[in-house]
């Protein structure tokens, strides 16, 4: 079952009488997924760029640069300095990386036993770390040697942690307790 604008509207009929929702619009929904690395010490220019490559070919979606917003001497990074990549997916975009990550790539991760409840701030959003980005299927084999991570936000209206952890069970969210 995927992630639809279809499965979010059935949460007004599933989670309605839990949680008193009097109209459809007050059940929560998915705004937004964004998905955002750093790159280290990285400071090689092609290497920033294989990195901005790869999640474009993850996300499909063009990776927007972050740069330091302040100079910090001990880690030695100056203003400017890009220090990591972003991309925020919505619409169409946003339900199709989300039925991937959930039923293709979360599968692939080694000793995947679901996605720990605390992962659901108090904010009711859910933030899911990926250790290695090969396990991304548009990832080839042969890229091995410049492996990074990346943290998929998936952001939504719910009001509190019950009602989002609630919702993303219903939307078919793989969270243990």
């Amino acid at each position: 079952m995927n992630i639809s604008k279809q499965k979010q509207q059935e949460a007004f009929k599933v989670l309605g009488t839990d949680f008193g929702y009097t109209s459809p619009m007050r059940a929560p929904r998915i705004v937004k997924v964004v998905v955002s690395t750093g790159v280290g010490k990285k400071r090689d220019k092609k290497v920033l760029e294989v990195i901005a490559d790869r999640l474009s070919r993850i996300t499909g979606q063009k990776a927007a640069p972050r740069a330091a917003k302040l100079s910090i001497a001990s880690f030695k990074v100056r203003e400017g300095d890009i220090v990591g990549y972003q991309v925020t997916l919505r619409g169409a975009r946003m339900y199709d990386f989300l039925d991937k990550v959930i039923h293709v790539v979360l599968p692939r991760t080694r000793d995947f036993r679901g996605i720990k409840s605390t992962a659901v701030d108090s904010m009711g959003n859910l933030t899911i770390g990926i250790k290695e980005n090969n396990i991304f299927p548009e990832s080839a084999e042969e890229d091995l040697k410049d492996v990074f991570g990346l943290a998929v936000t998936i952001v939504t209206t719910a009001k509190d942690k019950n009602e989002a952890t609630a919702f993303f069970k219903h939307l078919g969210v793989p969270l243990r307790d």
